[in-house]
């Protein structure tokens, strides 16, 4: 498999890494960023579900390097495996120091969301993934 980077794919979220974030040593807290990771993922399982998706479990999760306050933080996300109603999606974070132009891995974990219906009831995933749906809204001609 393509490993998730700048190179090999668009990013699903972009953000900046600010001093409210930061642990007591400093660095960005390791939640916020896990919470930005789960953001990213739950924004794909909501496209490939087509509706609301709950995040059931975070597999895999490794820590490579810290984040500082003003980096640029960058998520890849993609779908590992889909089922009657999971998705599995892998996400995978970099930054970029403020007045830097590199770039590097510091976060990568695993997530698994359910396709939910409006009572919070696991429904199935449509047959119909992004990759294959329109790209143009329905009504548009």
């Amino acid at each position: 498999m393509p490993d998730l980077s700048p190179e090999t794919g668009e990013p699903v979220i972009r953000t900046i890494a600010m001093p409210a974030d930061t642990n007591p040593a400093g660095d960005i807290f390791g939640g916020w960023l896990m919470a930005q990771m789960d953001l990213a993922a739950g924004n794909v399982a909501a496209r490939i579900s087509r509706g609301r998706a709950a995040t059931i479990a975070v597999d895999e999760m490794e820590f490579h390097k810290p984040v500082q306050v003003g980096d640029e933080v960058t998520l890849y996300a993609r779908v590992l495996k889909v089922g009657r109603s999971s998705m599995r999606i892998e996400v995978r974070a970099w930054h970029r120091p403020r007045c830097q132009e590199w770039t590097e891995q510091v976060t990568r974990g695993v997530f698994t969301f359910v396709a939910i219906d409006e009572n919070g009831k696991p429904r199935p995933v449509p047959k119909q993934t992004p990759s294959t749906a329109p790209a143009q809204p329905p009504d548009a001609g």
